[in-house]
């Protein structure tokens, strides 16, 4: 898939190297969730298990092509938030790249596809408590706040509160 300045496409383990350049920075995981890589067969070993899953993309700049982020799609039977017919959205884009807009680009994609491709009736996004930036980007997207509540972390091995929001078909629509 391509949005206006990048190349969305499936994960290969040969992007083991360029991931692990962008996950060891203790900036990006923890936010989201996950703590940073420690090598590149970790690395190799998150994309095997984690981020070959179907809907999963690896975002790359259309320009020079540089990885830049992950945008994927939960289904609704491995998503927390999500029910029948919908699915989790999630993204993460590497720290030189954040405030650029690009988040929001390869998400809007990513729920386009979800809608139009996959036949989804909504999409759930869902942060933790004081990462603004994802507020910001699922904001940008049209979703609405539904629920908050506290949850583990079970790859930091601690609890937060998480905020899910949420963008129906017919809600996106109406804004397209």
């Amino acid at each position: 898939m391509r949005s206006e300045r990048l190349l969305l496409r499936p994960w290969n383990v040969d992007d083991a190297p360029a991931l692990f350049e962008l996950a060891r920075d203790p900036r990006l995981g923890p936010p989201a969730g996950w703590a940073p890589h420690a090598s590149v067969d970790e690395s190799r070993q998150v994309i095997r298990d984690v981020l070959s899953a179907p809907h999963c993309f690896a975002a790359f700049l259309e320009d020079g092509g540089a990885l830049v982020g992950c945008v994927g799609l939960t289904p609704a039977e491995a998503s927390s938030a999500a029910g029948e017919g919908e699915a989790e959205l999630g993204y993460w884009l590497s720290v030189p790249f954040w405030g650029k807009g690009l988040a929001t680009e390869a998400s809007r994609e990513l729920v386009r596809y979800g809608f139009t491709e996959l036949g989804l009736s909504a999409i759930w996004a869902c942060y933790y408590e004081g990462n603004e930036r994802s507020h910001r980007v699922m904001e940008r997207l049209g979703m609405a706040y539904q629920r908050s509540a506290e949850c583990d972390v079970p790859l930091l091995g601690e609890r937060r509160v998480e905020h899910c929001m949420r963008l129906s078909r017919d809600a996106w629509a109406a804004a397209c």
